[in-house]
């Protein structure tokens, strides 16, 4: 039952919950981790782990994308990104890391972390950097390097691209499309054009789509209605709360979605959507109780930027840190730690006790200590609220 409460005079909110807010409460018998499968299959396609990479340059190289997919994870490259506007994609972001080194300042005598002083430096570099027109040939030539290498990949446009770009991209071999934006509705409108009804569109599509984010049962109903293969939760890694006063924690807008999952399964007879949780998630708790919560997968963007593979190591921005009038995402630094592989941060070992490594191995640990082995039984656990 929802809870709603009175704010004021004529006005009520109702009452939900972050991730910070629950906690999974083991209550089977336990087993061990090695008996856990985390195999996520969506569509066609099987992956050894249920992780999406968030669609950031800052993570998502050619290299990072080869290996994340060897490895068992689905890479999404963004095809708005640098991939297709810059020649030298290396320089370019070394160019946007310097901007935001040189916006920071560390004590040296008592050791702090940095901390940032110009918040919009880096951001105009990727303003100016993004400016460039797409250069499609350049961006499929980079997207047939990770075709080449036999991995499955994905590729994300915006709701206001894609029709654009969809058929150029397709052509890279992809196998999935992701539409993304950090609030979609299941038709965008634009004064100046036609609005993208994304039923038809995704019906003419010979790949499957993932597409999002949405925020609660009814765009998640409406954003499954369109055909969609997965459906995205949440806004990624952003400032939007900052930017425009739009936030929604994410237990609650995880659960709302696996609701309108459950009656669009009844609705149609027996077509799963499945719901990807991306909200800038941090640490494998987080991972744990998204898919606790009803989540059928994650994507994470900050957490895989300390790689040594990825495009930036040890900083991370989101693909909206880029937007031409209103960024909603900064350039932060991530490497306090320092990097390390790929392979370590996903699997172990690590000697960190905080969730930030071994994120695999952790959601597997999770998993066996309350007695469940497959993800899909995970979603039943038993949850609290703090």
């Amino acid at each position: 039952m929802q809870e709603y409460v009175d704010i004021g005079r004529g006005r009520s909110a109702r009452r939900v919950y972050g991730l910070d807010q629950v906690d999974i409460v083991p209550s089977r018998r336990t087993r061990s981790s090695h008996d856990v499968d985390t195999t996520w299959k969506i569509d066609a396609y099987t992956f050894d782990f249920p992780v999406m990479a968030h669609p950031t340059d800052a993570v998502v190289s050619p290299e990072f994308a080869i290996e994340f997919g060897k490895l068992g994870g689905l890479p999404v490259i963004n095809a708005e990104g640098l991939w297709g506007r810059a020649a030298d994609l290396d320089g370019a972001l070394r160019e946007v890391v310097g901007a935001a080194r040189s916006s920071l300042y560390a004590d040296a005598a008592s050791g702090d972390a940095p901390i940032t002083m110009d918040l919009g430096a880096a951001n105009k570099v990727l303003q100016r950097l993004h400016s460039q027109p797409l250069d499609e040939e350049l961006l499929l030539e980079r997207l047939s390097q990770v075709r080449d290498s036999g991995v499955r990949f994905a590729v994300r446009v915006s709701p206001q691209h894609a029709a654009e770009l969809a058929p150029t991209i397709i052509k890279s071999g992809l196998d999935m499309l992701v539409i993304q934006g950090t609030l979609v509705s299941a038709e965008h409108v634009h004064r100046d054009g036609e609005p993208l009804n994304l039923k038809e569109f995704i019906g003419s599509l010979d790949v499957p789509v993932i597409a999002g984010g949405v925020v609660d049962y009814t765009t998640a109903m409406h954003m499954m209605r369109t055909g969609a293969a997965g459906v995205i939760v949440g806004s990624g890694d952003t400032t939007n709360n900052d930017s425009l006063g739009i936030d929604v924690p994410m237990a609650t807008a995880i659960a709302d979605a696996a609701a309108a999952r459950r009656d669009y399964l009844d609705e149609t007879g027996g077509r799963y959507v499945h719901v990807i949780a991306d909200s800038g998630l941090q640490t494998s708790g987080q991972v744990a109780k998204a898919i606790a919560c009803g989540a059928d997968a994650v994507a994470l963007g900050a957490p895989l930027s300390v790689a040594d593979s990825a495009g930036a190591p040890e900083w991370f921005w989101p693909s909206t840190a880029a937007h031409p009038k209103a960024p909603r995402g900064e350039v932060a630094f991530t490497g306090e730690s320092g990097a390390l592989s790929l392979e370590e941060l996903l699997f172990g070992p690590t000697s960190n006790p905080y969730g930030t490594e071994n994120i695999i191995g952790s959601l597997r640990r999770s998993m066996a200590k309350c007695g469940y082995t497959d993800l899909k039984s995970f979603q039943k656990v038993d949850l609290v609220v703090r």
